[in-house]
């Protein structure tokens, strides 16, 4: 598992992801689409050959490169690409999503092919993980994803999104102050979380506060769909997400942003009267 990821939507050896082990080991051999569920073909429709593909890749390339690991073959599907999916049922029509430390691109990839009305951005720090994510969109053929290499705290004042997601990332105290300062006012955030959900959320109630939410909850997802619903924390912003900080970010890179235009135009007014002479 990497441990280079602080601060970047996953916080390094804090980061209790499963689903990473070290790259070189050997997956099992395991038939991705006969082993699809029924549920599959629900969840993705006309989409579900690409979710295929995207799980063999997860199986193949995903484990030889340390991104998911051995084990967690045999339930690619179950665990990862539906439990993910399934938030789609929450993401309003046309929307913008970012999926915050993406790695694999769970649960980016599958929302993208769940709702391909949803424009996703995903958002991770590491090379090879970038690399990866790129290949994947570029092999099924994804207009609605862009991958972009970066940390989240890097990308206020430059990325305002509808929906943040994250998955496996971190504490959710930690998880808000990287991704609500994201959000577009009275966009939401969405952390899928086990049964520590509850806890979570009791714990992370007065700094969700101060990070400009005015409603919290945790909600199942996928019920009726998936053996075992999925449970996400879903954290509402206000008319100012990320608090006061991320707000004084986001004006000065408004006002750096516009400095920045009027130089360019008094440039190019400049080089116009040169030009002339």
């Amino acid at each position: 598992m990497d441990t280079d990821n602080a601060a970047a939507g996953r916080p390094g050896a804090a980061d209790v992801n499963p689903s990473a082990e070290e790259p070189g080991d050997q997956a099992p051999e395991v038939d991705v689409l006969a082993d699809a569920p029924a549920a599959a073909r629900e969840v993705f429709g006309d989409r579900f050959d690409a979710a295929v593909r995207y799980t063999e890749l997860l199986a193949t390339a995903g484990v030889s490169r340390g991104l998911i690991g051995p084990r967690e073959v045999p339930r690619l599907w179950d665990r990862h690409v539906l439990n993910c999916a399934v938030l789609a049922e929450l993401l309003p029509e046309g929307s913008t999503l970012c999926d915050v430390g993406s790695g694999a691109g769970l649960p980016g990839i599958p929302v993208a092919l769940a709702r391909p009305d949803v424009s996703v951005t995903l958002l991770e720090p590491l090379l090879r993980r970038t690399t990866f994510l790129e290949e994947v969109v570029r092999e099924l053929g994804l207009k609605n994803v862009t991958v972009l290499r970066g940390r989240a705290e890097e990308m206020v004042g430059k990325l305002a999104v509808d929906v943040v997601t994250a998955r496996a990332v971190a504490p959710l105290d930690r998880l808000a102050g990287w991704g609500m300062p994201l959000l577009r006012p009275y966009g939401q955030m969405l952390a899928l979380k086990g049964d520590s959900a509850e806890q979570e959320l009791a714990d992370s109630r007065a700094g969700l506060a101060k990070l400009g939410a005015v409603e919290s909850t945790v909600i199942s997802v996928g019920e009726g769909t998936l053996e075992t619903s999925t449970r996400v924390i879903q954290v509402k912003a206000g008319e100012s997400p990320g608090g006061v900080r991320a707000a004084t970010k986001r004006a000065k890179a408004a006002r750096a942003g516009r400095t920045s235009g009027t130089r360019a135009a008094g440039d190019r007014g400049r080089g116009g009267r040169r030009h002339g002479r």
